[in-house]
């Protein structure tokens, strides 16, 4: 008899998972509570499998044997509850996919902040080396769907904590773990060492054929690491001090070392700009170098890629006046790593969904470099008394339109205006996508 497979949640993962499971003979039923997009709606029908949604029928979901569920739900749901309570397995979109992906090898990637970045340079480099390769999972492009309908020799995939915590015997031939800050703990009960147990679940599977490229530098990781039990090959990055394997900085230079690879390269070169992308790069080129790309494609590579859409992308020039979308930066850690970057006068347009946000982390930065900051939400209060006695000058605004014009108003030639809002999008944009869209909208019209 084939096993009965429920999946929850009727998004990217979700339908992905679907299909994938049809191709192998489970006997599928897909359950949202919310409403579905006519895209998923079409795909599930055009494929002959059985879906709910605005609702969740309990009996029928207890009655599974695995129940494949997606990150955006969280364990305090009340099905979720029950399905644990029942003992049923619950496993993630990425953990399925890992069964049916033959011999293909995977690159996954991990962090707080960086990750897109990272994962599309990586992507970028094994494009540029010809790889048989495709990018997927966290950056928007469900694994399972690509193993149904393209599956390739290599996937370059974006991993979050939410896919990492149900999975089972998921691994990555090669890992990587850019940094671990507070973020999300409304999903870890407020607990940063559950959040970053999650983090570490991306190297409990590796063996010692594997590799786990990590920021030596990071003080969270450095002092999880040695508590755990690895088998996997280390290889550090770090702008700190000299590492034997791995990838560090000196000057100008950054230095790789892998097996009898050496690399080395002006930071100047490099397409991303900024210190935290010094490290997203180091993290690539190792990443690279260990799976057997050659030095004069990596090189090539890092120099032409281009940032992806909402993460540090250039929108105009306007009067002098340059514009930054940084839509992606939802947690005060992703702007904070903006504002380092920045080298002119910046008019900062935060704000949005707090997260339980502490804007100390960025007071040292914002005093240096903001002259004015524009208040994107619906509740600006926390941000307003973290900053009133430092900058002069707090417009409060409440679409991206107004922002915008505000932003312009307040800058002059030479300065740069960064919408970097250090908080989630949902207060008055569908995402962080419908957030920079409408800004870089905003800013053609000036």
């Amino acid at each position: 008899m084939s096993k009965k497979l429920i999946i929850l949640g009727g998004g990217e993962s979700g339908v992905g998972a679907a299909l994938l499971a049809k191709q192998h003979g489970y006997d599928i039923f897909l359950s949202d509570g919310g409403i579905l997009k006519e895209k998923y709606r079409k795909e599930l029908s055009e494929a002959g499998i059985a879906f709910e949604e605005g609702t969740h029928t309990v009996d029928k979901v207890l009655a599974a044997d695995e129940v494949v569920k997606s990150p955006g739900i969280p364990e305090k749901n009340e099905l979720v509850k029950a399905i644990r309570a029942k003992g049923i397995p619950v496993i993630s979109e990425v953990e399925l996919a890992y069964r049916f992906k033959g011999n293909s090898k995977i690159i996954a990637i991990t962090g707080s902040n960086g990750k897109s970045t990272t994962t599309a340079l990586i992507y970028h480099i094994c494009k540029t080396a010809d790889f048989d390769c495709a990018l997927v999972g966290n950056i928007g492009y469900s694994f399972a769907k690509q193993v149904v309908e393209d599956p390739k020799e290599w996937y370059v995939l974006e991993i979050s904590s939410f896919q990492l915590d149900d999975i089972q015997t998921f691994r990555a031939d090669v890992s990587v773990l850019l940094n671990i800050t507070e973020d999300h703990l409304d999903r870890y009960e407020y607990q940063f060492e559950n959040y970053i147990n999650s983090k570490f679940k991306i190297i409990q599977n590796q063996t010692s054929n594997d590799y786990f490229i990590y920021c030596a530098d990071d003080e969270v990781i450095m002092k999880k690491l040695p508590l755990l039990n690895t088998h996997t090959n280390p290889l550090p990055f770090s702008m700190k001090q000299e590492v034997k394997k791995g990838s560090y900085i000196k000057g100008d230079q950054m230095m790789l070392r892998i097996q009898e690879e050496r690399v080395s390269m002006s930071i100047y070169d490099f397409a991303l700009k900024g210190k935290h992308n010094q490290y997203n790069t180091m993290a690539a080129c190792i990443a690279a170098a260990t799976v057997g790309i050659r030095k004069e494609k990596i090189r090539e590579a890092v120099k032409n890629f281009h940032s992806l859409e909402h993460r540090m992308e250039f929108v105009a020039m306007v009067r002098g006046v340059e514009f930054i979308n940084d839509s992606k930066a939802t947690n005060v850690n992703s702007t904070w790593y903006a504002l380092e970057s920045m080298n002119k006068p910046t008019v900062l347009i935060l704000g949005g969904t707090d997260k339980g946000n502490d804007y100390s982390l960025i007071t040292e930065l914002v005093k240096e470099k903001v002259k004015a900051i524009i208040c994107m939400g619906l509740d600006n209060t926390k941000i307003i008394a973290a900053f009133k006695d430092i900058v002069p000058i707090i417009i409060e605004t409440d679409s991206a339109k107004k922002a915008v014009n505000a932003a312009f108003r307040a800058a002059t030639k030479d300065d740069v205006v960064l919408l970097s809002p250090a908080c989630a999008s949902f207060d008055l944009f569908k995402n962080y996508e419908d957030r920079g869209t409408q800004f870089k909208a905003a800013v053609k019209e000036l």
